[in-house]
């Protein structure tokens, strides 16, 4: 099992920024991949941006230029750094691994995920 925690949430003015972290811990797998998702109420989860073990990015065009997926393989934590936040950018952010050899984009290609942090923007 991989256990994941997400941190970093809160309240935001437009136009701010927000680094959000995932520590994860438990079973390793030597071709991982994490994953940033975002639900807003009502709304499915959406995928923001996926970091591979090779160190290979791939980010959603709703938030391409705006946030930077990194992570440091010593604290076994992967951020997602958002410049330029909107209030459309509202939302429980979730934090997610896979073992695979491509970059997954949809959220029933990852089966571990941490409990999601609040992220709110106001106008």
């Amino acid at each position: 099992q991989v256990q994941l925690v997400e941190s970093g949430g809160g309240l935001v003015e437009t136009g701010g920024s927000l680094r959000l972290s995932c520590v994860a811990s438990g079973r390793t797998f030597s071709n991982y991949v994490m994953g940033w998702f975002r639900q807003a109420p009502g709304k499915e989860r959406e995928f923001l941006s996926t970091l591979k073990w090779s160190g290979l990015t791939y980010y959603a065009a709703s938030v391409k230029g705006r946030c930077t997926i990194s992570e440091d393989k010593a604290k076994n934590t992967v951020y997602l750094q958002m410049n330029s936040l909107k209030p459309e950018d509202t939302a429980v952010y979730y934090c997610a691994a896979a073992s695979s050899w491509s970059l997954p984009r949809t959220p029933g290609e990852y089966a571990y995920w941490g409990q999601g942090t609040q992220v709110t923007v106001s106008s």
